[in-house]
This record gives structure tokens, sequence and C-alpha cells, in this order.
């Protein structure tokens, strides 16, 4: 007599199964046999009740999930509905696309900087189209970021000295370096310039795109006292690298070190094995050319070019994580699209250029004019160099002199561009300002 159908052999009965030769020893004893099926036929009903609470434990774990998604998801569209509303919104991710390098280029970026890297930080076309404009009297913030020997010093006195604004910043004695710049109109308790005459070196001496752009905002709330959404329109000057570099070089024989910069990025500060010290000592101010030259830690190099770009794509001041020739490509085409997406740069070898282009992108007018001269003191060392020195310089510096390169056709590119708009163009170009510009204050500045 057949026991079960073959139908019914999961892998558990059989494995309950009395086998054959236990059969054939209780054939003769029924009831043995029935005791011993009875009992496995028990055991599966309870592997299979154990195996049915499982499932049932899996599909409510799968429940419970599903609507903990549904619950995010619905929490997420409450969030973006009341922070992303507006045709442009915080909540645009950034455009990238610069030679394969991430660059950030949102339209409006109103609002708080993010940890992503999505800065709000307006563009020179957002800020010359029709219906977007700095706005002195609401939140908009002018930040300066100032490279050394680019003619920043006079620069910044231009800023805060010389503008034409319903309220002028007002420039303390006891206090040659400070000014407090404030808003015209409803928010007169808050500041609109960021920069080394108006708040200070509050992101350390010098600070860079790294530093400025993680570090602004947060001392903003400070200065203001009040957390508010803020544009931030970023502007620089650069020089021509071979001359600058040799300012800086002539700079740092006078004993300049800003040994208090800050080289801040990723969360702290760059390390003395990350910038080895070039010289011991107080100062270099006895160093020469040659030594200037040879020390690879001397960020006289490509100062241009690193302090334009965003370091945490390189890891910040670790030369091991990249090889070289890749460290310097990204470098620079970082600071070739930060360049870019800034609400202005001049060039100290194009004043009146730069002048123009300033009052057209901002709409504010200075008092003074910008005159260019022809000539300066690294013009007049460049005769005392042999030309195998001057090759080395050049070497030392080809990302700053490639970035160079870029600014000048970028900075005629905007000047054609806004000349092409204004239809007063000679007139307004005539009148700009009245006092002239002067090499030697850009020499001796810091």
């Amino acid at each position: 007599m057949t026991l079960v159908s073959s139908s019914a052999q999961t892998d558990e009965f059989e494995l309950l199964l009395p086998d054959s030769n236990e059969i054939n020893k209780t054939k003769h004893n029924p009831s043995k046999y029935q005791s011993k099926l009875g009992t496995s036929l028990y055991s599966l009903k309870i592997i299979k009740s154990q195996k049915e609470a499982w499932m049932s434990r899996q599909t409510k774990k799968c429940l419970f999930l599903l609507l903990s998604l549904i619950g995010f998801c619905f929490i997420g569209l409450i969030f973006f509905s009341y922070y992303c509303t507006g045709s442009k919104s915080l909540c645009e991710f950034p455009s990238y696309k610069t030679n394969g390098f991430l660059s950030q280029t949102n339209s409006d970026n109103i609002g708080k900087p993010l940890s992503t890297g999505i800065y709000n930080i307006p563009t020179f076309d957002d800020v010359v189209s029709k219906d977007f404009q700095f706005d002195i009297e609401d939140h908009d913030v002018m930040v300066f970021l100032h490279i050394q020997k680019t003619g920043g010093t006079t620069f910044g006195k231009h800023l805060v000295k010389h503008l034409e604004l319903d309220r002028e910043c007002v420039c303390h004695r006891k206090y040659k370096k400070r000014c407090t710049c404030l808003r015209p109109g409803p928010n007169s308790e808050e500041t609109w310039l960021f920069s080394r005459y108006s708040t200070g070196w509050k992101c350390g001496v010098h600070a860079d795109w790294t530093e400025l752009t993680s570090c602004v905002d947060t001392v903003m709330d400070k200065i203001d006292a009040a957390s508010v959404k803020r544009r931030y329109f970023y502007i620089t000057f650069l020089r021509e690298p071979v001359h600058r570099y040799l300012s800086e070089f002539r700079h740092v024989q006078r004993g300049a070190t800003w040994k208090s910069s800050l080289h801040y990025c990723k969360g702290r500060t760059a390390t003395k094995k990350e910038i080895p010290p070039c010289y011991e000592g107080v100062d270099w101010s006895d160093v020469t050319l040659e030594e200037f030259l040879l020390c690879d830690s001397n960020l006289a190099h490509n100062r241009q070019t690193r302090m334009l770009s965003d370091l945490t794509l390189i890891n910040c001041y670790n030369h091991s994580s990249m090889k070289p020739e890749e460290r310097d490509a990204t470098m620079l085409a970082s600071a070739k699209a930060n360049l870019e997406r800034m609400a202005f740069f001049g060039l100290t070898e194009f004043q009146e250029n730069s002048q123009y282009i300033f009052e057209e992108t901002f709409n504010l007018k200075f008092n003074i004019r910008f005159e260019q001269y022809n000539s300066s003191y690294s013009d007049e060392y460049l005769h005392e160099i042999t030309p195998e020195l001057m090759e080395k310089v050049r070497q030392r510096n080809t990302l700053d002199i490639q970035l160079y390169n870029f600014a000048k056709e970028l900075l005629l590119k905007r000047y054609k561009h806004l000349k092409a708009l204004d239809t007063h163009f000679k007139e307004h170009f005539r009148n700009m300002g009245h006092a002239e510009f002067s090499w030697e204050n850009i020499e001796g500045e810091n």
C-alpha cells in the first residue's frame, strides 16, 4: 500500500518520512508505523506554520518600508513646494560642462550656500539681463576676492571711497583700513560689501574662492545679526602673470609674508607637510629670484589660478592624490569656470575698460577715472633679469598665463557686449570719473 503520493512529496516531507528499511521493519506492526507517520506529519505542519509566520513578518516589513518611502516623498513635496517656488529657485541644479570639469552655473541662486557646492552666485549674464540687477537696497552682497599684487588694494579703496551712492561708506580715522558700508533704504542695518576695507579679513587674509564660498554667508549672518537669503556677486582683479609674480617677489623681499593666511579647505587648514615653509625665520627678505623660483611650495607660483579654483576638486593642498598634470588641468579648468561665473572681473592692464564694465554691470558710478599707466616698478626690474631666469618665471606660471589669456578674451567679449547695449557709449566712456589711476599704489600695496 502506498502511503504518500508522488505529487505530495516536498523536500521537507521527504526528510521526515522513514526510509524503506524502516518501513520493512515495521510493516508487521502497523500501529507503530502509523505512530511514526503521525509524528512526521505533525513536524511538517510546524515547519509550514513557521514558514508562513516568517513570510508574514517579511510582508509586514515590506509594507512598512513602502509606507515610510511614501511618507518621505510627501514630506519632500511639502518642502520643495515651500522653498522652491517661482520660476527661478534655489532648488535648480547646476549644469556641468567645461572641458569635462564640474562647472557650477545655476541661474538665480538666491539663498544659503549648499554643502553640495551650489553657491548663490549670479553670473555676469544674470546681472546684465533686463530683469536681474544688483540691488544694493535689498539683500545683495558684493564679495571682493583680493589676489595679491593685482591692484586689489587700490580697487578696494575705490569701492569704499569713490562710488557715488545714496548712502556712502563711512571710513573711520581711527581704523585706516576699515569703513562701514551700510545699505540705503529699508535694510539700513545691513552691509552690502564684503571686502578687506569694509568687513576686514573675516575669512582669512587674502581668502581665495574655496575659502570665501564656504565662509561668507556664515560671517554675513554674524555681521548683520540676521539670517537672510542673500545673493553674492563675486568680483576680482587679475594681472599679467609675469609682472604680478615679479611684483610679489619684490614685495616678499621687502618683508611681506602673509603668514596669517588660513589656506582653509574641506573643513581644515593646510598643514606644514602640505605647504612646507620656503624659509626659516621671521620673513624671507633676503631671498634672491633664483631661490624664490626654486621653492616648490611657494604659493606665488600660479597664484591667480589657485586662488580662483575650487580646491576641493583636487583634494585641497594634498598633492599625492592626483597626478601633477591631472591636478593642473583640473585647477585651470575650475579657475576659468569660476572666472566666467563672476559678476565682474577686471584686468590691471585694462583699467578704463574694467571701470566701464563695472559701472555698466552694477549700474554704479565711480567719481574718479581709472587712468592707465604703462610702466611699473616690476617693468624696470625686467631689464635686470636674464633670459634664462625669465623663462623659468614663465614656466612657474604656465597656468596663470593660460588663465590670463582666457581672461583677456572674456573681458573683451563683455566689453563689446555692454558697448553694443549702450546707446550713449561715447558720452558714458568719456565722462567716467576725473582722478587718475596710479601704478605706484599697486607696487606698494599688500
